[in-house]
């Protein structure tokens, strides 16, 4: 009875043994890192892989994590040089370089960054007018992220970036950029309106001067079909002309067939438009022949 006691006992101790090594058996995950004390000092820091924390002498301080993070701060007022109290919230991109100081630099490290801040911007925004601070917000971002990496490098902490989310000027200020906003978009459509119209008139101009082009071009050519269909026409009068001159001469006619051929065209152009009309004496000649043989005709 004893003896199967102790084995229970012994059973029950390598449980408790194998449960307390498991429960101490860590795995450190990507991008994260644990902070170890051993009896309330600080250790080491796990980073990824596997680890095992001695039990009830070592313990996880702190889960770290290493990955890039966004802190989203409410607006904060501040006045400008020219004495306008405006509202305006800040983006603070940071990244934990050393869990250590991360851990044990500072107390509440998220609200520290953000009344340092709130400081460094009242501190920068002092300084700038109203329209400074509305046209040189990447001054101020730069400003804003080099005084905070500076101030939380001690408490392990980087400063990526800083972004002014919003600025908010009085009410009063705002209708006033709003009528100058609305104002410069009608100059701007006015000024884009004039332009169109102009580049309307300009098109048309073109237009008008390529279809003037284009008129005198149809009026060229077709002047220059109609001469060289006149010149066809005489070449063509020419030709035949030459050709019923070479076929008279190769015909050899006779001074009397030659004759009546020239009183045949005496003839054609006493029928023509002309008043006065020139006989040579042949055809006066050959006119009187004419005469007479015609009179011999009617006697008989």
């Amino acid at each position: 009875m004893e003896g199967n006691i102790g084995l229970i006992a012994g059973i029950l101790a390598a449980l408790v043994i194998v449960v307390i090594f498991i429960r101490n058996i860590r795995i450190v995950q990507q991008a994260r890192a644990y902070v170890i004390e051993r009896l309330g000092a600080y250790k080491t820091t796990w980073n990824v892989g596997l680890h095992f924390k001695v039990p009830f002498i070592e313990k996880v301080a702190k889960v770290v994590s290493l990955k890039e993070q966004v802190a989203d701060f409410p607006p904060q007022p501040v006045i400008t040089k020219d004495n306008v109290t405006m509202q305006i919230d800040t983006v603070v991109y940071f990244q934990i370089t050393d869990p250590k100081l991360y851990t044990y630099g500072i107390e509440q490290p998220m609200v520290a960054i953000e009344n340092l801040a709130a400081t460094t911007l009242r501190n920068i925004i002092g300084d700038l007018e109203l329209d400074q601070c509305l046209t040189s917000r990447d001054i101020i971002n730069t400003k804003m992220r080099s005084i905070l990496d500076e101030a939380t490098d001690p408490w392990g902490i980087k400063v990526n970036r800083v972004e002014l989310k919003n600025i908010l000027p009085p009410r009063e200020i705002q209708n006033a950029m709003e009528k100058q906003m609305k104002a410069e978009r009608e100059r701007r459509e006015a000024i884009l309106r004039a332009e169109g119209e102009k580049r309307a008139a300009i098109l048309e101009a073109e237009g008008e001067k390529e279809s003037a082009i284009l008129r005198a071009d149809a009026k060229k050519q077709q002047q220059i079909l109609e001469a060289e269909g006149e010149a066809e026409a005489i070449l063509k009068v020419q030709q035949a002309t030459a050709e019923g001159i070479r076929l008279i001469n190769e015909a050899s006619p006779t001074d009397a067939v030659l004759r009546i051929k020239a009183l045949e065209a005496f003839t054609a152009a006493s029928q023509g438009q002309a008043t006065k009309i020139i006989i040579p004496s042949e055809i006066q000649g050959l006119a009187g022949l004419a005469t007479g043989i015609i009179e011999a005709s009617k006697d008989k």
